[in-house]
């Protein structure tokens, strides 16, 4: 009696739960794990391909994207010398108040300077703000995986769907939409160090850029928490010698 009274009951309350099970759903694909070099306790970036993003960044993502947290300087940390992020530095607009008419003044960047963000960057849809990446792997949900999952991801609309106008389809973007176009077509960017630029190099290596710059000590990090540990350890043994020591003739 009382199992047949709680059948219809539970299965009301299964019914008026499934819209909100149907919202709860996520609005994109699941991002497939990546071996990352920073990943894990001991992890480390590899500089050749923090080099090889920082190309990719600033041949394709910087003509959207600004990096505001990010000075030129901090590229020392990459490997690059003084002369070389001071001519970097210099290939940058910096905007320098107005002059008496009102005009925007501009001057050429210094090492000391962060990167601009682009005022009004061309092709972007009216109102769409590209996001600062300067903290973008930390920030983002899914991180490194799901932002080079994002920038692999682009292909034609199933059938039956229909894409808003001036957004493009993208299973791991939210919603599955994007107003961004394929930043990445492969062979746009030449590496010195000769590895073959497909799209799926280009955006493992920015990636990679965008995870160095969000955490540029992150190593140094690593290797301290290595160091406290070992600390640790030996402080425990010690202090277990010790006891033995002290309470070994105590009856």
């Amino acid at each position: 009696m009382r199992v047949a009274f709680f059948i219809p009951v539970i299965a009301a309350a299964l019914f008026s739960a499934s819209p909100m099970l149907a919202q709860t759903r996520p609005d994109h694909d699941h991002a497939a794990p990546q071996h990352w070099s920073f990943e894990g306790a001991l992890g480390n970036f590899d500089l050749a391909a923090v080099q090889r993003g920082y190309l990719v960044y600033e041949q394709v993502c910087s003509s959207c994207h600004g990096m505001k947290h990010v000075q030129f300087r901090d590229l020392e940390g990459m490997g690059l010398d003084a002369e070389a992020v001071k001519s970097i530095a210099s290939g940058y607009q910096i905007q320098e108040g107005r002059d008496l008419s009102g005009a925007l003044k501009y001057r050429h960047g210094l090492p000391d300077d962060a990167f601009p963000t682009p005022v009004k960057p061309a092709g972007v849809p009216e109102g769409v703000v590209p996001p600062d990446q300067s903290r973008l792997t930390v920030v983002y949900p899914g991180g490194p995986d799901r932002i080079y999952a994002l920038l692999t991801g682009y292909g034609p609309a199933p059938a039956g769907v229909t894409l808003p106008s001036g957004q493009l389809y993208n299973r791991f973007a939210s919603g599955r939409v994007i107003a961004m176009k394929p930043p990445l077509r492969g062979g746009e960017v030449h590496y010195p160090d000769g590895t073959s630029a497909t799209v799926e190099q280009e955006a493992r290596d920015v990636t990679t850029f965008l995870a160095w710059v969000a955490q540029p000590h992150l190593v140094d990090r690593h290797r301290t928490g290595v160091r406290v540990l070992v600390y640790l350890l030996c402080l425990a043994i010690l202090l277990f010698i010790l006891k033995r020591r002290i309470w070994s003739n105590v009856e």
